[in-house]
């Protein structure tokens, strides 16, 4: 049986149909539409596929413009846009059906040395004094949508341990911040350029739902409505996404259905390996009526 890692590294290893053209599948993870880590992960392994020197990225930015389809695959157009003495960009445009569902610019570059600075890593409980996650009584479970179910009973290819857990299914008012422990589940290679695109891929998890927090709502409730706006992706130093990482996210705002998270990941040793922002739709529908 192939286990949730090497699912998601299948996954983000690319179909090339020609040299600035790439085709990625997609997968059901229990998510309505295709999970944006997945197109964010598919799209700079598009874009790390053209560099001819190793340069490494820096940088993205994206817009999801569209809802993905699950059941059909994605083509990722690159435009080499510049190679220059340093700096590399790329601009990958992903396309479903004939339309545009997400692009995103990425930037490259070569290592230098120079000013480096960071803020501190906050202190936390470490990942082995935390309880995984506990699983949905069976009786809770078997209520909730069948896409939600297939979510919440899946084993994915990361594991999480949250500082302050929340019960998604009852949702409390809190403030919008958030600590939590991440790793890939499985050792894999060494190569750098797949580490950044399995960090793309999870960046993506709890980071909206951060904006939540002051509202108690949550994703799984019928009414409310969330999806993916744009999502940005700083790569400070090297790292490996199958040691525990600690995403620290906070929620600066929320206004016209629009939620702000921005998140800073950190490797267990305190280093500032990453930032992330992303700012999507939350909107609760009102009920429907009584018949």
């Amino acid at each position: 049986m192939t286990s949730p890692v090497s699912e998601l590294i299948e996954l983000l290893s690319l179909e090339r149909l020609e040299d600035n053209l790439f085709r990625g599948q997609s997968r059901d993870i229990g998510t309505k539409y295709v999970f944006g880590g997945q197109v964010l992960g598919q799209a700079l392994s598009a874009a790390q596929a053209t560099l001819k020197s190793p340069r490494a990225a820096h940088s993205l930015h994206a817009y999801f413009l569209r809802a993905g389809d699950i059941e059909a695959p994605i083509v990722y157009s690159v435009d080499r846009t510049r190679d220059g003495g340093s700096f590399s960009v790329r601009r990958v445009t992903a396309i479903q059906h004939g339309q545009v569902v997400f692009f995103c610019a990425a930037s490259f570059q070569d290592h230098e040395v120079g000013a480096e600075h960071q803020l501190s890593m906050p202190e936390v409980p470490k990942p082995e004094d935390l309880e995984p996650s506990p699983a949905v009584p069976a009786e809770k479970l078997a209520l909730l949508p069948i896409k939600v179910q297939r979510w919440l009973d899946r084993t994915g290819p990361f594991e999480f341990r949250h500082i302050y857990p929340r019960d998604e299914l009852n949702p409390p008012k809190r403030p919008p911040f958030q600590q939590v422990w991440f790793r890939l589940s499985e050792k894999v290679g060494d190569a750098p350029e797949l580490h950044r695109a399995l960090l793309a891929y999870a960046s993506d998890f709890h980071l909206l739902g951060t904006a939540t927090f002051p509202h108690g709502i949550s994703y799984y409730q019928p009414n409310v409505q969330m999806a993916s706006l744009d999502h940005a992706l700083w790569f400070h130093r090297p790292f490996r996404a199958d040691d525990w990482l600690l995403y620290a996210i906070d929620s600066p705002s929320a206004q016209e259905s629009r939620g702000l998270a921005r998140g800073q990941i950190f490797d267990r040793s305190g280093r500032l390996i990453a930032s992330s922002a992303q700012e999507g739709l939350i909107r609760v529908l009102p009920p429907e009526p009584t018949p």
